[in-house]
C-alpha cells in the first residue's frame, strides 16, 4: 500500500480527505436580508421637502437650483463613502489588502483578510490546537544567560498581561473558493498577531530539550572511509554502527555533524568563513534568518513587511560562494559593508561538494553550528521571498503550538516511496542511487504512510523553510537528518521520516507539521535561475504587408511594415469593390510571427 491509494486528496494542498469518528461538518449559514418599510415620519419629511423645493425655485433660476442639488448630491456621496472607510478601519473584521493572505489581531480582534483563491481546508488537517504562549519576553539582543544590553526600541513589557485566550484560538479557514479551473498549490489565510504581541510572547527561556542535556560534536583531523558507501570527509565518514547508536539519544552524547575538521567551524574546516564574518555571526544571540545562492543558482529575494524591530534585532544572514558573489558585485547589488539589501552577505570558501545543492544543506541543516548563540533561526531556501515578519512567524509555527521544530508538509505527496518515484521522474538524482536509499530503508522498517501513523500526517516535508529553536533535541535532529543527506543522496525529503520516527520512538518530541498553503502565506516562490534564462522572452507582435490591393496604398518609407489603421480600411474598402454574390473569402491578415531577430 502506498500513499497514493489513502483516498483522495486535495488538489491544492493535497490534506487527506478523511474524518475522524463522530465528527460533524457543520453548513455555512448567511443571515437573511429582510427589508423593512420606511417609518411616517420620514414619509412626512419627504412631503414636506416636495413642498420646499417649489419655493426655492421661486427664488432662484433652474440653472442654479440644478447646480445647488448637483452640489448637495456630491456632498453627500463624499460624505457616505468617508464614513463607509472609517467603519471597515474600525471594524472588528474586514478584508486589508496584502500579497499573500494575513489574518493580523490588533487589539485581541481579528482583522480577516482572503484570498481570491485558496484551497479547501478540512476539519481534520493536523493543526493542532492553539495553546496559550509564554506571557514573558526576551529581547533578540539579549544572551540566554546573560545581561540585558540597551534596547534601541521599546518593546513590550516583561510579564504583560495576556486574556486566557490566544486571540487567534477561534480561527477558522472560510470556505473554499467556488472556481474550480484553478488547481495545484496556493496560499491560504493564517492568523497572526501583531508584532509588539508576539515580542511580548517570546518565551524568557529555552524549551526544555526531552532527555539530551549535553551535545557535543565529532572532531577528526584525518576522517577515514569505513563503509563501502556515501560520506565526506567534512561529515567524517560516521560507521553505520556510529549512525545506528547516534539515534538512542541520551543525557549526553557525541555525534558527527559536519565541520569534524579544523580549529572550529568555518576555519580551515571546509566551508570557511572570513574571521571578522564569524566573529558577527558569533554575536547574533538572538533569532537568525538564512538563506544561501550557491552556484549563482538564484535571484536574490529582498525581505518585504519586516517590522523596525526585526530589522534592528534580527540578524539577516545570505552565504553565497565565488561566483555568486562576482555577480552580485559585477550587477552592483552588494555595497562596501557587505550588504545586499536587508541581507548580510556572507562568502563561502573551499566548500565541501561539488554539488551545489549539497553544499547548501550545510547552513540549511546546520545553523547551530555557524551561530552558536542564536535561539531560534528561520531557514528560506534562496528561490524564496519572505513577506511576513520573523517574530510574527515564530509566534504562530512555534510559540503558539508550544513547538520546537516546524516545517511544513509536501502540498501532494504524503509517502517516501511515492516521492522517491517522482524525484526519479523529474530526474533530480540519479536512479539508482534514490533506489538503493529507499531499499536501505525499507530495510530498517520503513513502510509506505498510511492512517496508522496518526497524528503523523504526512512522511514528506516541503523543506524549502525550517522554523526552528536551537536546543539539545533540535540540533541532535538536524545533526543526524545531515548525516543521512551526507551518506545517501542529497534529496532531504526522502531521508526526513526516517530520522524523525527513529528519535521520536525514543523520546518524547514531535515536529510540528503544518500545512503547505500555510507557508505560501509567508513565502513568496520565484523561479531558478536556470529557469528564467531558458525562458523564452515575450516576442513583439508586427503585422504582415496586406496582399495586392484593387487601389494602391499610399506608398511609405518603409514597405515591409504596414499599420493596422491601412489594413482595416483596406479590407473595409474590397468589400464594397466585390461583386454580391461572391463566395471569395477575405485574405487572412496574420497578427504576428516568432521572429528571434526582433527580440
Amino acid at each position: 500500500m502506498t500513499g497514493g491509494s489513502l483516498g483522495q486528496r486535495a488538489s491544492s494542498y493535497g490534506s487527506l480527505q478523511h474524518l475522524p469518528n463522530n465528527s460533524v461538518v457543520l453548513p455555512i449559514y448567511t443571515t437573511p436580508v429582510v427589508a423593512r418599510k420606511p417609518p411616517k415620519m420620514l414619509l412626512s419629511n419627504a412631503r414636506e421637502k416636495e413642498k420646499i423645493l417649489p419655493r426655492i425655485c421661486k427664488f432662484a433660476g433652474r440653472r442654479r437650483v440644478g447646480m445647488l442639488l448637483l452640489v448637495v448630491v456630491s456632498v453627500v456621496v463624499l460624505m457616505s463613502l468617508l464614513s463607509a472607510v472609517s467603519k471597515d478601519e474600525d471594524a472588528p473584521e474586514g478584508p486589508v489588502s496584502h500579497h499573500n493572505t494575513v489574518l493580523h489581531v490588533q487589539n485581541n480582534t481579528v482583522n480577516v483578510s482572503i484570498p481570491s483563491e485558496y484551497p479547501v481546508h478540512p476539519l481534520n488537517s493536523g493543526d493542532k490546537d492553539s495553546k496559550g504562549a509564554s506571557d514573558s519576553s526576551l529581547p533578540n539582543n539579549m544572551p540566554i544567560g546573560g545581561e540585558q544590553e540597551n534596547q534601541t526600541r521599546s518593546l513590550p513589557e516583561v510579564g504583560s498581561n495576556f486574556p486566557p485566550e490566544h486571540p487567534c484560538e477561534k480561527f477558522a479557514l472560510p470556505p473554499p473558493p467556488s472556481d474550480r479551473k484553478r488547481i495545484g498549490p496556493r496560499p491560504c489565510p493564517v492568523c497572526y498577531i501583531p508584532v509588539e504581541q508576539a515580542i511580548a510572547r517570546m518565551p524568557g527561556i529555552p524549551s526544555p530539550s526531552p532527555v539530551l542535556r549535553n551535545l557535543t560534536y565529532v572532531h577528526d583531523e584525518n576522517p577515514v572511509r569505513t563503509e563501502p558507501f556515501g560520506g565526506s570527509d567534512f561529515g567524517g565518514y560516521p560507521s553505520l554502527k556510529q549512525r545506528n547508536d547516534s539515534f538512542d539519544v541520551k543525557e549526553s552524547m557525541n555525534v558527527h555533524c559536519g565541520f569534524v575538521r579544523g580549529i572550529k567551524p568555518g576555519i580551515q574546516s571546509g566551508f570557511d568563513i572570513d574571521d571578522v564574518d564569524l566573529l558577527e555571526m558569533e554575536q547574533c544571540q538572538g533569532i537568525v534568518v538564512a538563506t544561501a545562492i550557491f552556484g549563482n543558482y538564484d535571484i536574490i529575494q529582498q525581505p518585504r513587511n519586516i517590522s523596525e524591530a526585526a530589522k534592528k534585532n534580527v540578524c539577516f544572514y545570505m552565504f553565497v560562494d565565488e561566483e555568486t558573489e562576482a555577480y552580485l558585485k559585477n550587477s552592483s547589488t552588494l555595497d562596501d559593508r557587505k550588504m545586499a539589501g536587508l541581507w548580510r552577505i556572507v562568502v563561502v570558501r573551499n566548500l565541501p561538494y561539488v554539488d551545489a545543492r549539497r553544499n547548501g544543506k550545510v547552513p540549511k541543516l546546520l545553523l547551530h553550528r555557524i551561530f552558536p548563540s542564536a535561539q531560534y533561526s528561520i531557514w528560506i531556501d534562496g528561490k524564496l521571498e519572505l513577506v511576513v515578519d520573523p517574530y510574527q512567524i515564530l509566534e504562530r509555527f512555534l510559540w503558539r503550538e508550544n513547538a520546537t521544530f516546524a516545517i511544513s508538509k509536501h502540498y501532494r505527496r504524503f509517502d517516501v516511496f511515492v516521492e522517491a518515484e517522482a524525484n526519479k521522474a523529474a530526474a533530480k538524482y540519479d536512479n539508482a542511487s534514490i533506489d538503493f536509499q529507499t531499499e536501505f530503508y525499507r530495510a530498517e522498517g520503513l513502510t509506505p504512510y498510511s492512517e496508522a501513523k496518526r497524528p503523523i500526517i504526512s512522511d514528506v516535508p516541503e523543506g524549502c523553510v525550517i522554523i526552528r529553536e536551537h536546543i539539545p533535541i533540535t540540533n541532535l535532529f538536524t545533526c543526524l537528518w545531515f548525516n543521512e543527506v551526507d551518506r545517501f543522496t542529497s534529496r532531504d525529503q526522502l531521508s526526513f521520516s526516517t530520522v524523525r520516527d527513529k528519535i521520536m520512538s525514543r523520546v518524547n518530541w514531535s515536529v510540528n507539521m503544518f500545512l503547505d498553503c500555510e507557508r505560501r502565506n509567508f513565502v513568496v516562490q520565484a523561479y531558478h535561475r536556470d529557469l528564467l534564462e531558458h525562458m523564452a522572452p515575450p516576442t513583439a507582435i508586427h503585422l504582415l504587408p496586406s496582399p495586392p490591393l484593387a487601389r494602391e496604398l499610399p506608398r511609405r518609407s518603409s514597405p515591409d511594415t504596414v499599420t493596422a489603421r491601412e489594413v482595416r480600411s483596406s479590407t473595409r474598402k474590397r468589400g464594397r469593390e466585390r461583386r454580391p454574390g461572391s463566395r471569395r473569402h477575405r485574405p487572412k491578415v496574420s497578427t504576428g510571427n516568432r521572429d528571434s531577430s526582433s527580440i
